[in-house]
C-alpha cells in the first residue's frame, strides 16, 4: 500500500512538472509600456543652491584602459547634488537618514501637477491647495501613498546654472515651490511618501526658513528636487521608482527617477 501512495505521488509530481513545462507562462497582472528616465546628468556644470568657489563637482580619472585595462574615476560631490533626494533627518533630527528610508517608500504611484502656465510671468509662484484640487477635478483623487511632483516648467533653465538660481542683485533667488498649505494637505490629508519639484527646493526660491522642508520631512516624508523630463511623463497612472545611493547616515543622495507608463 505504502508503495502504491509513493508510485501516486511521483506521478503527480510528473504531471505537474510536464503542465508547469509546456504551460504557457501568463501575462503579468500590471504592464508598462515605455520607461521615462526624470533625472539629469552629473556633471561640473550642474546647478547648485549655494555658490563655492570650489567646484561642487569633481571626476578624477585614476585608471585608464589604455594603461591599466579597465576604466575607473573618483568623485566628489554634495549629498543635495542634480536630482536628488532629501531624506527626512535633512530637517528632523532623530527621522530616517537615506539609507533607513524604508524601501517599499520608494515605489509609488506618480502624479504630475502642471503648473508650467503659472509660472511663465511669475518665478515666485507658489504650488497652491487651489492647483491640487484642479488636477482632482480632471482625475479624480490623488491615490494614497502616492509621489507627488510639481511641473513648474523650471527644467528649461537647466543648462544654465545662473538662469536656473535666477538670483537678483541681493543674491535672491527667484524660482516656484510649494505653498506650505499645499504641501500640508498633500501630506495630511493624501498621506503621500514623496514630494518633488524640477526647481533646486520645495520651497521657493525667496524662502529663507524653508517651511515646506520642515513640515515636509519633519512628517516622514522625503523630496525630490532637480527632477528633469517631467514634460515626458504621464501625469497619472504611472509608478515612480526612487533609487537613491544607499549612503549610511546620509541627509540625502543623488537619485536615479524612472517612470514607468501602463
Amino acid at each position: 500500500m505504502r508503495s502504491r501512495t509513493l508510485i501516486i505521488g511521483y506521478a503527480l509530481v510528473l504531471a505537474l512538472f510536464l503542465f508547469a513545462k509546456h504551460a504557457p507562462l501568463s501575462a503579468p497582472h500590471t504592464e508598462f509600456r515605455d520607461m521615462i528616465d526624470l533625472t539629469h546628468p552629473l556633471n561640473a556644470k550642474t546647478p547648485v543652491f549655494d555658490e563655492s568657489p570650489t567646484p561642487a563637482f569633481e571626476a578624477k580619472t585614476i585608471a585608464t584602459i589604455a594603461k591599466d585595462k579597465y576604466f575607473a574615476r573618483e568623485i566628489r560631490l554634495p549629498e543635495h547634488f542634480g536630482t536628488h533626494i532629501d531624506a527626512p533627518a535633512h530637517f528632523a533630527a532623530g527621522l530616517w537618514t537615506v539609507d533607513q528610508i524604508p524601501p517599499k517608500r520608494l515605489v509609488g504611484p506618480l502624479v504630475v501637477l502642471d503648473v508650467h502656465a503659472k509660472t511663465l510671468h511669475n518665478p515666485d509662484y507658489l504650488i497652491s491647495v487651489e492647483d491640487i484640487a484642479r488636477w482632482e477635478q480632471t482625475n479624480g483623487s490623488i491615490p494614497l501613498g502616492s509621489i507627488v511632483i510639481a511641473r513648474t516648467g523650471w527644467e528649461s533653465r537647466w543648462n544654465s546654472p545662473k538662469e536656473y538660481r535666477n538670483a537678483d542683485a541681493n543674491g535672491v533667488m527667484h524660482f516656484p515651490g510649494f505653498s506650505l498649505e499645499a504641501a500640508k494637505f498633500l501630506v495630511e490629508g493624501r498621506e503621500i511618501r514623496g514630494l518633488g519639484i524640477d526647481t533646486l527646493s520645495l520651497d521657493y526660491g525667496p524662502s529663507q526658513d524653508f517651511p515646506v522642508h520642515e513640515f515636509v520631512l519633519g512628517h516622514s516624508v522625503y523630496q525630490l528636487e532637480n527632477v528633469a523630463n517631467l514634460e515626458e511623463a504621464p501625469i497619472k497612472g504611472g509608478l515612480l521608482v526612487v533609487a537613491p545611493m544607499k549612503l549610511e547616515g546620509g541627509s540625502g543622495s543623488p537619485v536615479r527617477l524612472l517612470a514607468l507608463e501602463r
